[in-house]
This record gives structure tokens, C-alpha cells and sequence, in this order.
């Protein structure tokens, strides 16, 4: 059996031809999650390696998270959610650390984020419309 990595996740194992060996099912939350982190960190406008840096994780780990490469831990999860500023209950669900009967209500950041049928500058213009009203309430 396989140690976790100093990096808080579990490495993919691998078969003799170096194909990933894993469940459908985990396949497609580890894709989730990094599809959510990529949209959410492009809809700020940041870069991979700013993320990383907020995070407090390393450039290549950031970016092999959202390829859906590896799977990190729930405290590296709330590292990257705290640098998106997005509920780290979104990654934890898309990860499949938290059952959807736990589902909160998606945050309108995160619904803008999760909508593929925008383009990054969509998504920018609606996130600053968002929060113009936001802080036009305070």
C-alpha cells in the first residue's frame, strides 16, 4: 500500500503500461473538483502560481489537482478555497468528502464559476456585477 505524499493527497496508482488505475466514479470527482478550482481561479483572473502561493502548495501540485491527477486531502481543499474566497464546502462535495444530503445552497460565485457555457470574460463580467450589488448592500 502507498503512502500518502508529503503534498496531504494519495498518488494515483498505476498498472504496468503506466495507465491511471481508478474508478470511474473517482475519475470524474477528481475532474470535478480541478474543473471547479480552474474555472474559479480563472474567473478571479489568477494565475496558477499565485493560487499556489495563497494556498500555501506548490506550483506543479495546483496544477495536476485541477488536470484531476491527484487527489487532495480536505485540508488542502480549504487552503484552495480560502484563496478563491469560495466555500470549501464546494470542493468538499465535488471531491466527495461531503455527501450531497450535506449540499448547502451553491454560492452565486460558485454557480458562475460552474456555468461552461460562458467564456472567462462572462464569467469576470458577471462575478463584478455580482459584487458591485454586494457592496452596494454594505
Amino acid at each position: 500500500m502507498e503512502r500518502p505524499t508529503s503534498t496531504g493527497c494519495s498518488p494515483l496508482t498505476t498498472n504496468s503500461r503506466a495507465i491511471a488505475v481508478m474508478p470511474d466514479d473517482l475519475n470524474k470527482q477528481l475532474a470535478d473538483v480541478g474543473d471547479l478550482i480552474k474555472s474559479q481561479r480563472e474567473v478571479a483572473r489568477m494565475s496558477v502560481r499565485r493560487l499556489a502561493d495563497l494556498a500555501g502548495v506548490s506550483n506543479p501540485y495546483l496544477s495536476q489537482i485541477e488536470r484531476g491527477l491527484r487527489k487532495p486531502s480536505a485540508e488542502i481543499l480549504q487552503q484552495i478555497a480560502r484563496a478563491l474566497q469560495i466555500s470549501a464546502e464546494s470542493l468538499y462535495e465535488r471531491a466527495g468528502l461531503l455527501s450531497s444530503d450535506n449540499k448547502p445552497r451553491i454560492g452565486v460565485r460558485e454557480a458562475i464559476a460552474a456555468d461552461q457555457d460562458l467564456t472567462s470574460e462572462q464569467r469576470q463580467a458577471l462575478l463584478n456585477v455580482y459584487e458591485s450589488f454586494v457592496a452596494a448592500r454594505h
